[in-house]
């Protein structure tokens, strides 16, 4: 509603609720401002902001207070400018605001407002200047500078809601302090930044001195690491970044993660190759005294030249041999590994370049370490392998469920909106075997036996049947088999169920009906779901719980399962796995291949080829003998490394295209040199759906070169006559065979247009919620599919009688060839570490700290103890980043029989 009120002697009109303040702004009339910040709940504590209201006595924050029709404002009078510059002379007594220099920012909005106001000394006393805390990596904490805004409180406890920072002392002793007034270093600050980035005066800034240096250029992309799409803009000097901010793009709204925000300077590693290499003659393959700050142990220099020769030769030969069908010859003794790192346009471009230069659908990626579970489940229900809302709906869900995640690790800015959406009163369940940090936000926690998830399902689908939950309409109007899956659980009630789960009866039936009666509920999940031999089971079974209870199709709803890098859902929809080209149209559908074949020029095989893990049987078997790896490094990811790496030892023919002397590059014959994230333009979609473009900010260092140019290079060696194309131009062929992404043309995401897919046209806005009105599976109905309850692979037993997970850690990501070179996240977390319920350890008989050894079936590594409460007793769990305590070494590869993905959990 709009409302009429005078402002400065004129009629303006505003919205009813708007403050004072915005209503100024927008008519061009500049108020001073301190605690307020857009995107931070209005405070009112500076003073700064006020106002006079004709008819009132005292003077009115403005950014407080509601405009009121008929209302008269006056922003200029003397008295108002005497209030203002009171209060900036004020706040400025215990700053350096009027010091010749500036002492800990060059932003300072106090300094400037002092400078717009005439502000120019303090006649106050001033008081004994605070200490620097320079304890945290990434942060330094000077308090002199600290006007006590609140704007870091906020920031903290309500944006990223972490609860660390507060306000301490008294009078004259009031301050900031964090936790128990520890030292920041010491706090429990998990070093996202948004305190940092709200500060208006330099009392929170970056340990390394950014805010202290002009930037030559900014330059707006998206963050590298983990699905959730963050908007940054990068701040170079000198051709270094030296900061990272958040942008307000629809996925972040400003807000970063530890990772996003300082974990950028891996690209300016001194281990960092930039020369293309060959493996020295005679040199064997092998992890014994690898050192990736040493190359040229294991490698020579060589010339692009050279090297692209010898790379395209070793593959041309391996495919041009007689075929004998897992003999070791033909395209089919051919892999290639592709990166959900990497941008759309590269995944698209590997792909093609596996099925028409090497001639063998043998192209998978990561996330056949991750997803590939859900989306197999994902598009047997209900015919789409990508997410079917946004993570923002959670603000729209009245019930949030989340299974086998741990978002605040994992997924950090998306557990924000999560922990956000229950501060508004949304209900969180949590289900998990091990009780994570956003338990502390949840209403109920499901803390089951690992490995029982379809019980645990089966009982929650039991209940809701057997007690008249279900949602009859939506089951009869829009899905099948629903009868199949009532017989499967009949005899899964919560009652029998609890003895397999190790959840009391009535606590799963508590989850089942609050999930069931809502007006609108939504589950998100992670690997803990999928890394399971049952993993298909276990998304079948979220499937099947949404669908009959009609939570789906409508915002607030729906599944999404959070994928973990940041190009996973892209590379997947570009086509980069082995049995679906782009837009996940299989391999062996005649009409689907039939128009690659027309678009590419050449025939396809229409076998499906090997996954991952396959890929690594084969090499060892010798089935496959040539590999072609693009940003990945199986050395590291894959599990039984000891069986995987044998595997890439016994390859005749190795490329790796990457930044570092990976775990994977050491087995190599032939290295090049390639880009990293902020040297390269391209689109990448996050976990939403959602298509955004990073842009380039640096040139690749030395002879490194951008990936899609390598590509181009290697399509020409293997004899194909791609023309030359720039990144547009693949993205523009991309789009052209893909129906999903058909209305997001370059332009628009070169106009900075995140556009979330379904886009039918240029003039669709795309579509955040899907299968409003019917699903793409024939009858445009789901299918619901029932799921047996059944063990893991490989159980405790006498001999190995604890569980081990594995996962993430806040600081690192994925094998670590980014993060461990990171400086400040490295300074984090700089040790490998084995999390352990501290009953378990005090049974050993050890401290906190100790080196404690870890075996399994395959092998055994040794790390530092760290105890973990929200672990059951006889659990453990490991990051997987740590090359010198590679947990995969002692992970279970047998295999998903629908996904093929493996028992990593």
């Amino acid at each position: 509603m709009s409302i009429s009120l005078e402002l400065d002697g004129r009629a303006v009109d505003a919205r009813a609720g708007e403050s004072i303040l915005d209503v100024a702004r927008r008519n061009g009339i500049s108020i001073p401002t301190l605690c307020h910040k857009d995107g931070l709940r209005p405070a009112g504590n500076c003073r700064a902001c006020v106002v006079e209201i004709d008819g009132e006595r005292a003077l009115a924050a403005s950014c407080c207070r509601s405009v009121q029709a008929g209302q008269k404002v006056h922003t200029q009078t003397e008295r108002v400018l005497r209030a203002q510059r009171m209060v900036l002379e004020l706040l400025a007594t215990d700053t350096p605001e009027f010091n010749a220099q500036p002492a800990h920012t060059l932003q300072s909005e106090l300094t400037q407002w002092c400078a717009a106001m005439g502000v120019q000394s303090s006649r106050f006393t001033t008081n004994e200047t605070p200490r620097a805390d320079l304890s945290h990596a990434a942060i330094a904490v000077h308090l002199d500078a600290c006007i006590q805004c609140m704007r870091c409180v906020r920031a903290c406890r309500e944006v990223q809601v972490n609860d660390v920072i507060a306000i301490a002392g008294s009078g004259t002793a009031t301050r900031i302090a964090f936790d128990f007034d520890d030292a920041m270093g010491d706090s429990s600050c998990v070093g996202c930044g948004e305190c940092v980035q709200a500060c208006p005066t330099g009392a929170l800034t970056p340990a390394n001195g950014a805010a202290l240096v002009v930037a030559d250029r900014e330059v707006d992309s998206v963050c590298p690491y983990c699905g959730v799409g963050c908007q940054l803009t990068y701040k170079v000097k000198d051709e270094k970044i030296i900061e990272v901010v958040g942008r307000d793009g629809p996925a972040n709204h400003e807000r970063l993660c530890v990772k996003g925000r300082y974990g950028f300077d891996y690209v300016h590693h001194a281990q960092r190759i930039t020369t293309p290499l060959i493996r020295r003659e005679g040199v064997p393959k092998s992890l014994d005294n690898f050192d990736p700050g040493n190359p040229l142990a294991i490698f020579r220099e060589a010339t692009w030249k050279e090297a692209l020769a010898r790379a395209g030769e070793g593959l041309r030969r391996i495919r041009d041999e007689r075929d004998g069908r897992g003999d070791g010859r033909g395209p089919n003794a051919l892999a290639g590994f592709g990166s959900a790192k990497g941008s759309n346009e590269e995944a698209y471009l590997f792909q093609k370049l596996m099925r028409t230069g090497l001639r063998t659908n043998n192209v998978d990626h990561c996330t056949r370490l991750c997803h590939a579970s859900s989306v197999t489940a994902l598009l047997e229900g209900i015919g789409s392998g990508a997410v079917s809302n946004p993570v923002a709906d959670v603000a729209d869900a009245d019930v949030i469920l989340i299974v086998g995640a741990n978002p605040t690790v994992n997924h950090p800015v998306a557990a924000t909106f999560i922990k956000n959406a229950v501060k508004a009163g949304k209900t969180l369940i949590v289900v998990d075997p091990r009780r994570t940090e956003i338990t502390r936000h949840a209403a109920q926690t499901l803390q089951f036996t690992p490995g029982s998830d379809v019980a645990l399902f089966n009982a929650m689908l039991h209940t809701i049947i057997d007690e008249g939950l279900v949602n009859t309409a939506f089951v009869e109007a829009r899905t099948t088999h629903f009868d199949e899956l009532r017989a499967n659980v009949a005899e899964c009630s919560p009652e029998k169920m609890a003895a397999i789960c190790g959840i009391a009866a009535a606590d799963i039936r508590l989850a089942a009906r609050t999930y069931a009666n809502a007006g609108s509920a939504m589950i998100l999940w992670g690997m803990g779901v999928s890394q399971h031999v049952h993993g298909t089971d276990n998304a079948r079974c979220l499937i099947a719980l949404a669908l009959i209870t009609g939570h789906i199709g409508r915002p607030g709803t729906g599944l999404h399962p959070l994928r973990g890098q940041n190009n996973v859902q892209g590379a997947s929809d570009a086509g980069l796995i082995p049995m679906m080209l782009p837009d996940y149209q299989r391999v062996d559908d005649d009409a689907a291949r039939g128009r690659f074949e027309a678009a590419w020029g050449q025939a396809l095989d229409p076998q499906p080829g090997l996954t991952v893990v396959e890929i690594m049987d084969a090499a060892y078997d010798g089935r496959i003998t040539g590999l072609y790896v693009m940003g990945e490094n199986p050395a590291m990811s894959d599990p039984d490394l000891a069986h995987a790496r044998a595997g890439l030892a016994r390859l005749s023919h190795l490329v790796v295209q990457d930044l570092f002397l990976t775990e994977t590059a050491a087995f190599a014959d032939v290295f090049l040199p390639a880009s990293g994230f902020p040297e390269k333009t391209g689109s990448f979609s996050n976990t939403d759906r959602r298509v955004q473009l990073g842009r380039q900010a640096l040139q690749p260092p030395g002879d490194a070169r951008q990936d899609l140019w390598i590509v181009q290079q290697m399509a020409a060696q293997l004899g194909l006559r791609w023309p030359e194309q720039s990144v547009d131009q693949v993205y523009e062929e991309m789009r052209s065979l893909m129906p999903s992404i058909n209305g997001i043309t370059w332009a628009r995401l070169q106009a900075n247009e995140p556009v979330i897919y379904p886009c039918d046209d240029e003039n669709d806005p795309g579509q955040p919620v899907m299968f409003a009105e019917h699903f793409p599976l024939p009858g445009d109905k789901a299918r619901l599919v029932p799921a047996r309850v059944s063990a893991a692979n490989e159980l405790p037993d006498a001999d190995y009688p604890m569980v081990l997970l594995t996962g993430r850690q806040l600081e690192h990501w994925h094998t670590g060839s980014m993060t461990r070179r990171a400086s400040v996240l490295d300074a984090l977390e700089p040790d490998a570490v084995i999390s352990v319920n501290p009953l378990d350890l005090q049974a050993l008989g050890l401290p906190p700290g100790a080196v404690i050894r870890l075996l399994t079936r395959r092998g055994a590594v040794q790390a530092l103890a760290r105890v973990d409460a929200g672990l059951q007793r006889g659990q453990l769990f490991m990051a997987f980043c740590f090359s010198e305590a590679a947990v995969n070494l002692l992970t279970n590869a047998a295999l998903d029989p629908f996904a093929k993905i493996p028992e990593l959990k």
